[in-house]
């Protein structure tokens, strides 16, 4: 699978081909090691794939996956997932298989611009880390469970402080507490509510709960 800008130089298909035939691996990834994009192509897609990788597959390469090759078996693994709006690259990581890199050196783009726009960039990272990440439902929960401690720490000083007389307006003590008591609670059941949505989520997907690799017969 290779993008038709000619970026990825065609003869990584010789290097692919070679290990795939030796059986060195199931799968090889192409790496850019160098890139002759400009400036501001090479931040935005280091951020682009620093978040891939946080958000979606901490095993994505560094300068992530432009061009793959892989075996049989890889290839009927990959076409047996179903799912719509997923990452292709996503995916070949997910099934896991033994995985090689060939690093390369990215060419100038010779005419045209890219199609690969930052609306673009938005709408995959969004579909990556839907379908393979449940990070934001655990950031949501961690961020209620922080507001519940710093809930609760509030509210008992500004009890302590009414009945001490530093807090004299009325009704402030109780609109308090039910601000902040009842705020950090609607983060904590989102973020559950959120958790079982994901775990059902998981179950439409359709995935299989395991890859045969290899199968002997005796």
């Amino acid at each position: 699978v290779m993008a038709a800008d000619l970026q990825e130089p065609p003869e990584l298909a010789v290097e692919f081909f070679r290990r795939l035939e030796q059986d060195a691996c199931d799968v090889i990834c192409g790496v850019r090691a160098t890139r002759d994009d400009p400036l501001r192509s090479r931040l935005a897609a280091s951020l682009f794939w620093a978040a891939y990788r946080w958000l979606v597959q901490p095993e994505m390469p560094r300068g992530g996956v432009d061009v793959f090759g892989c075996n049989g078996r890889a290839r009927d693994a990959l076409v047996a997932l179903t799912e719509s709006h997923s990452s292709l690259v996503g995916q070949l990581l997910w099934i896991g298989m033994r995985r090689d890199e060939v690093p390369y050196h990215r060419r100038a783009r010779a005419q045209g611009k890219s199609a690969w726009t930052l609306r673009k960039k938005l709408a995959y990272m969004m579909d990556s880390s839907l379908a393979f990440s449940d990070l934001p439902i655990r950031l949501l929960f961690g961020v209620g469970m922080l507001a519940l401690a710093v809930a609760f720490v509030y509210g008992a000083i500004v009890v302590v402080a009414r009945l001490t007389g530093l807090i004299v307006e009325p009704g402030y003590a109780p609109t308090v507490l039910l601000i902040s008591g009842f705020g950090a609670l609607n983060a904590l059941g989102l973020s559950v509510v959120g958790a079982y949505a994901w775990r059902t989520f998981e179950n439409t997907k359709g995935r299989p709960l395991a890859i045969v690799q290899r199968r002997y017969t005796f």
